[in-house]
């Protein structure tokens, strides 16, 4: 009797990368299995998995977790900046901008 197999994506972005493979894995794959079986690693410079977080559909989710047919996996990577910091300072720069034109 085959091994039951079933589908899932990993993926990954970056300003200079689009990385996004189907893959038909074993059942009891995990989220590390995937990642290395994507080849992502191989193919993506400089992505170090322990630098990144992970998870399925936007939750995060640590590397042992077991997948599910049709999960997509994703890679994370660190934010540049603090986005309440960023917010902070766009309210600031909008406030700039409307006392220069007098609103």
């Amino acid at each position: 009797m085959a091994a039951e197999t079933f589908a899932i994506q990993v993926c990954y972005a970056s300003d200079a990368v689009q990385f996004l493979r189907d893959l038909q894995v074993p059942a009891g794959t995990t989220l590390e299995q995937a990642i290395a079986l994507s080849g992502v690693l191989d193919e993506v410079p400089g992505l170090d998995l322990s630098q990144l977080q992970t998870g399925i559909y936007g939750k995060k989710k640590p590397l042992d977790t077991p997948l599910r047919a049709h999960d997509r996996v994703e890679l994370y990577r660190p934010l540049i900046a603090d986005p309440k910091h960023a917010r902070r300072r766009r309210k600031t720069a909008s406030s700039a901008e409307s006392a220069e034109s007098g609103d």
